[in-house]
This record gives C-alpha cells, sequence and structure tokens, in this order.
C-alpha cells in the first residue's frame, strides 16, 4: 500500500495542490533547491545562523532536510509524497553540515531550536514541523522551548514533532507539551514501528503515519528511502498545510480538533491513533462558516 492511502490523504490530494499563502515552517537541515522536483515551488529563507541551501550534498543535514521538503512540497508525480507542491515552504536550518549522511544524524540546541520557532513564526509559518535530536535539557532551556510553542500557538500556528526513534516508552519537554501534535511511526499496514518512541503525552494528544521504507527525495538530484518519526511527521504537517489551504477560514484549533480527533481514534494507549486526512476534512466540512475553497 502506497503510504498516501494508509492516512487517506489521496482524496485531500486531489482536491488541493495547496496554497501559496499558506506556509509550512521547515525546521530541519538545509535544503538543495536545485533539485528538479522542487524547482518551481515557493521556498523562501529564514534568516538564522545558518544558510538555507545545502553547500554539501552528502551531509546529514543536507540529505535529512531535503528528504522532508520532498514529502511536503516535491513536484506532483515526483517519486516523492509530494503532498503540498503548491503551498510556500519556509526553511529555517537547525542542522549544521558537519557530517556525513552516514553518520549519526544532526543534532541541535534547546536555545536555536527555540529561536528557529519565533523565526519561523514571525516570517509567517502556519504550521511548523520539527524533529530534532536533543541532549538532555537545562532548566532554562526546556523553560525557553516551552516558551517559544507557546508563542507559536498564541500567534495561531500548529506545531507538528517527531515522536523520536529511540524505541522507548515516555515522552520529552517536546512531545508532552500541550500545544504540540507529537508523530510516532507505523508501517504501511499500520503498525506500531517498534524503533519509534510512544507514551502516554504521545498516545493522549498525537498521531501516528507511516515512517517504513517512505521514498522522497535526495540532495544529490535523486530519490532515496528513508524511515522513522522524521519521515513520520510531514505526513501530519502536509495534511493540516492542504487542510487550510482548502478552509482557509478556519482557525488554527478547528483545524488542529479535527485532524486529531476525526475517524478512527483512541485515546486510553501510549500508541496514538492513525492520521485520517480525509475525515479531517470531512469534520471541516460539516463546521458552519467555513466553506470550502476550491
Amino acid at each position: 500500500m502506497d503510504a498516501k492511502e494508509v492516512v487517506n490523504l489521496v482524496p485531500l490530494m486531489l482536491r488541493s495542490s495547496g496554497r501559496r499563502e499558506i506556509a509550512i515552517g521547515l525546521i530541519d537541515g538545509p535544503v538543495a533547491i536545485g533539485h528538479p522536483d522542487l524547482a518551481g515551488r515557493s521556498i523562501r529563507e529564514v534568516p538564522g545562523q545558518l544558510g538555507p541551501v545545502c553547500s554539501r550534498a552528502s551531509s546529514a543535514a543536507c540529505q535529512h532536510g531535503t528528504f522532508v521538503a520532498g514529502i511536503l512540497a516535491a513536484r506532483r508525480g515526483s517519486a516523492a509524497p509530494a503532498i503540498c507542491p503548491e503551498c510556500t515552504l519556509l526553511v529555517r536550518p537547525i542542522f549544521a553540515e558537519s557530517s556525513s549522511a552516514s553518520g549519526e544524524m544532526p543534532t541541535t540546541t534547546p536555545d536555536e531550536l527555540a529561536s528557529a520557532i519565533l523565526d519561523s513564526v514571525d516570517a509567517g509559518a502556519r504550521v511548523l514541523n520539527l524533529s530534532a535530536a536533543m541532549g538532555k535539557l537545562s532548566r532554562r532551556g526546556e523553560y525557553e522551548l516551552g516558551e517559544a510553542l507557546y508563542y507559536a500557538a498564541r500567534r495561531g500556528a500548529i506545531a507538528v514533532v517527531a515522536a523520536g526513534n529511540e524505541g522507548t516508552v515516555g515522552s520529552s519537554p517536546i512531545t508532552r507539551h500541550p500545544v504540540v501534535i507529537p508523530v510516532a511511526a507505523c508501517d504501511l499496514q499500520g503498525r506500531p514501528m517498534s524503533g519509534s518512541n510512544f507514551g502516554r503525552s504521545i498516545g493522549r494528544q498525537g498521531l501516528s503515519a507511516p515512517g517504513v521504507n517512505i521514498t522522497s527525495l535526495s540532495a544529490d538530484g535523486k530519490e532515496h528511502a528513508f524511515g522513522g518519526t522524521s519521515a513520520a511527521a510531514p505526513f501530519v504537517t502536509g495534511a493540516i498545510a492542504l487542510l487550510w489551504s482548502v478552509f482557509p477560514k478556519a482557525g488554527a484549533s478547528e483545524i488542529r480538533l479535527a485532524v486529531t480527533q476525526s475517524g478512527r481514534r483512541r485515546r486510553n494507549s501510549i500508541v496514538p491513533p492513525l492520521l485520517d486526512a480525509w475525515a479531517a476534512y470531512q469534520a471541516l466540512t460539516m463546521s458552519p462558516g467555513r466553506g470550502e475553497v476550491s
């Protein structure tokens, strides 16, 4: 089964390719914007300490950022899921290009992640896609990160975060934050992926999405398969951006409720329910005053 079919994205994608005024904050690595399947896409830089364009295509940071960008905004008909190609991608890198793609996944600091959230929201991001590995947070770092997430929520942005790939049961200061949607990974039959993190907060407020053998763009101009919660999170992010494109008058709370509470739901497990993008669309069609925009 195709990954998009697992989470009922196909009928929603047939209704819309997205709208440029719906901006996705990609808080990740830099992006190989010269990839032919990203040509013509609306991709903008959010200034930070790191540049938005890859300088080392072989780096883990560049490969990671380009892969996630492909899931969200590649050309329809490419090998990537290409969920919302007409949406605007705001690239705010937090991963330095210091290691090869065969090394460990790139990491960031709490301060840099908090700054990236603030910068992306101030640049106009409606939905944020975050998948960042961090070491143990200090009390100050946890506070600043939490405040940045609250700021995003007050500005009407929805934060989608990868649950992590340590195969543990528990939570982190990001995944248990009350305003985020944590995303765990499943296989193409909707079964929980063994390497994904799960936990009470993830099960209570999060979603599952495909994270096994997902094909998207490679920084070398080709494509490759990758997995984990970093691959799962942009399925939720892309669905939210598409829903906002179709229902631009909807508020963040309405979009979030439709995505997290519609369709096949159970909330008494450490494993979150599967995203059902079409059920979320149907829920929003029932909201008064939220007329669909074609």
